[in-house]
């Protein structure tokens, strides 16, 4: 996806996550046990700062989290957070160095993509703790969030952090599930987007944007930084992704062409070792032939719309009722699709 279109769905979404949470802030987080939306929105807060200080001090901040972020009202602290963030990103270019846990991607553009990945799946959070309907997701921002979680946080963080994930991987037997897109809907945008676009082509070029007027300044980065367990592990610290996701199409946030089916699947093995991701595009099936094709019959299928296909990777489904089906579709090897969601359950909460 493009910069302008992921800082975009950044602001569409911290604004869909403040608006919701400003209905409650002591509701509970079905997604996130433990938690209250007071929790879920002070933890945005602090990925935000830490990410908007990575970049301003080039290391990981430490200690880590800052004491006053701890009795800060979170609104307030997401608001600061958010302008501390984009203001960062209004300084730099997209490949800028920036430290991250990626290591094949030390860039600015991997902050962007991370953080609007991270934000469309805490404002899922935030609504599935108020019970109320979701803001669509578009369909290129889905599409990107499935291949940042299976290339990214699967792929790499399988065999960078190894050694912490021995119970989901032990065990593995070599099995593949094929996780294919449904077509995507005729639209790109959601109606939050839209609204976010009006205002701001580059959300993040103004940090008067998060209504905060000390964000603007560098030194309210300085004070910030972002998650518990930054450099840790890709979930606990808000981080995530590299690896362009331009190959998955991206339309206009005001309804343009259906995304691309450029990647319409992506083949997903896992052996002790960790797992291995192929994506599978329709140039794939015309260049491989047959026999190669043959190689990559999966043990198991998980086939769903892309927005909805996101939350299924990402455990965040709504609470099924017996008069309504999901509309992921779950087919083949019961054992390779728990392998799958053990381990992406492990990295991603």
């Amino acid at each position: 996806m493009e910069r302008s279109r992921l800082l975009q769905c950044l602001a569409a979404d911290y604004m869909r996550l403040r608006e919701v949470a400003t209905t409650g802030l002591n509701a509970q987080v079905p997604s996130c046990p433990g938690w209250t939306v007071s929790d879920l929105v002070r933890h945005v807060g602090q990925v935000y700062l830490h990410k908007a200080l990575v970049m301003q001090a080039g290391a990981w901040p430490e200690p880590w989290p800052p004491a006053t972020t701890a009795t800060e009202d979170p609104i307030a602290l997401l608001d600061r957070a958010y302008g501390a963030l984009t203001h960062e990103f209004s300084r730099r270019g997209d490949t800028d160095h920036a430290l991250t846990w990626h290591e094949p991607d030390q860039t600015v553009k991997f902050w962007i993509r991370r953080m609007a990945q991270e934000s469309v799946i805490h404002r899922l959070d935030a609504e599935l703790a108020h019970d109320t309907e979701p803001a669509p997701i578009p369909d290129d921002l889905a599409l990107d969030g499935i291949d940042e979680v299976l290339q990214v946080m699967a792929g790499y963080g399988s065999h960078a952090w190894h050694e912490d994930l021995t119970d989901q991987l032990a065990g593995a037997k070599g099995r593949t599930v094929r996780v294919q897109s449904a077509a995507p809907s005729s639209t790109a945008g959601s109606p939050a987007t839209a609204a976010a676009s009006a205002g701001s082509s580059a959300a993040g070029a103004s940090p008067a944007f998060a209504g905060s007027s000390a964000a603007s300044s560098p030194a309210a980065g300085a004070t910030s930084a972002g998650s518990s367990a930054a450099g840790a592990s890709p979930a606990s610290a808000g981080s995530s992704a590299a690896a362009s996701a331009s190959a998955a199409g991206s339309p206009s946030a005001q309804g343009g062409s259906p995304v691309a089916e450029s990647v319409p699947a992506w083949l997903v093995r896992i052996d002790p070792e960790g797992a291995t991701i192929t994506p599978v595009t329709s140039a794939t099936a015309a260049t491989t032939g047959p026999a190669a094709t043959m190689d990559l019959i999966p043990d198991a299928v998980v086939t769903g719309p892309p927005a909805h296909l996101l939350r299924w990777l990402w455990s965040r489904e709504s609470t099924p009722t017996t008069d309504a089906h999901s509309p992921v579709q779950v087919d083949g090897d019961e054992e390779a699709i728990n392998e799958l969601q053990a381990l992406l359950r492990a990295l991603t909460q």
